[in-house]
């Protein structure tokens, strides 16, 4: 499946199987500019799925990301095909270095001292008592001779993102067309994130959210105690808490049922340990959504904050730049409803020769600012190192 992508498809690969969507059937219409516009998408991507069934496509999925902001419009489409398969199977693989081909400029966006002030910003808007949680994002932008190679760029990330959702979606302005579109370029958002949103099939709905983090090391007896650190820290497990208390809230209007652990466990990647939540439940209602489910949830606490709205504005207070799709949503959505949503982390998008990368850490009360400025660090390692950078 990896070879049968080309730039400009979608692609997704979870643990549970392989989606390429390729050509474009049509576009789900833009959200008209009122008060609720991101709760109408739904609706907008059920109707595109119902005139797709009723003009021939046998099988019409939508695919696509959903922003961080509510007002930028979402990235979605209905394919002309879809070809679904097993999970990826690539352990035959090599990787191939992109990056130490050819020089690169790279710039921090904020520098360093500056992220760190935003994160003091945020402990200060904390200690008022209106924020329980802010989660405070930098970016590296990356300039290089060559253009970028998105193929290569998003095998190497499969290859070592096995266990989480390897993703890329095309962000070309469909609006254009011959040399305008030639001038301005594909642009890609491409990641591997460790975290699914939720997941609808059938009745059973199924989230996980992560949030508690620590860096891997590659000394085992290191890692060990950094993972035990993790699961016994109270910040952590506090902020972990607010996010599994929001997604049990989010959802139990939808659901008959629900089974949530007491108390989370650990998953890794790479890069990173996470404090994680298996969250599972049956909806009331055959006919809810996958996507109507992920937008009750989005923006979650760990990409966002808590209380949502507070912390929203915050950020807007305190990032010096537009997120964009970082910390929006990647997935897609069926006729029957049944898919899909990843939380859009672990992530860049790709220009020519360019390429932005994105990274955050959450702040609660007792949060260092050098100690989130390392956790950023350590999840650029996902994108750095598929990008054939080590230091």
């Amino acid at each position: 499946m990896l070879d049968e992508y080309a730039a400009g498809d979608f692609f997704l690969a979870s643990p549970n199987q392989t989606m390429v969507g390729k050509g474009i059937f049509s576009v789900i219409e833009k959200a008209m500019e009122t008060e609720n516009q991101l709760f109408s998408l739904p609706s907008r991507v059920e109707a595109a799925l119902n005139q797709a069934k009723q003009a021939g496509h046998p099988y019409p999925v939508a695919v696509g990301a959903v922003p961080f902001d509510y007002s930028e419009d979402s990235e979605i489409i209905i394919p002309e095909k879809v070809d679904v398969s097993e999970p990826l199977d690539i352990d035959e693989e090599q990787q191939e270095s992109l990056f130490d081909m050819y020089p690169y400029e790279m710039q921090p966006i904020p520098e360093p001292e500056e992220y760190m002030n935003g994160v003091n910003q945020g402990l200060k808007k904390i200690a008022t008592g209106h924020i329980d949680k802010i989660v405070v994002s930098r970016a590296l932008h990356f300039s290089t001779v060559e253009q970028v190679d998105v193929n290569q760029l998003l095998r190497n990330l499969a290859l070592h993102n096995k266990q989480g959702y390897t993703f890329a979606v095309d962000l070309t302005d469909e609006k254009l067309t011959g040399k305008q579109k030639e001038s301005k370029g594909k642009r890609t958002l491409v990641g591997a994130s460790p975290e699914l949103l939720v997941s609808k099939c059938g009745h059973t709905v199924f989230a996980n959210p992560l949030a508690g983090s620590r860096p891997r090391s590659d000394d085992s007896v290191e890692d060990q105690r950094r993972a035990k650190e993790l699961l016994d820290s109270e910040k952590d497990l506090y902020e972990h808490a607010v996010v599994v208390d929001m997604v049990k809230e989010a959802l139990a209007p939808f659901c008959e049922t629900m089974e949530v652990p007491e108390s989370p466990s650990l998953v890794k990647t790479e890069a990173m340990w996470h404090l994680s939540t298996e969250i599972r439940g049956t909806l009331k209602q055959l006919e809810t959504s996958s996507l109507e489910l992920a937008i009750a949830l989005h923006p979650t606490p760990a990409v966002c904050g808590y209380p949502t709205a507070l912390a929203r504005e915050a950020i807007y207070e305190i990032e010096p730049f537009d997120r964009g799709l970082f910390t929006g949503m990647v997935g897609w959505c069926d006729e029957n409803g049944d898919g899909e949503w990843i939380v859009t982390i672990r992530c860049a998008e790709v220009k020519e020769r360019s390429i932005r990368l994105f990274a955050g850490a959450g702040v609660v009360a007792g949060s260092k600012a050098e100690e989130e400025l390392n956790e950023t660090s350590a999840k650029f390692r996902t994108m750095l190192q598929a990008m054939g950078i080590k230091d």
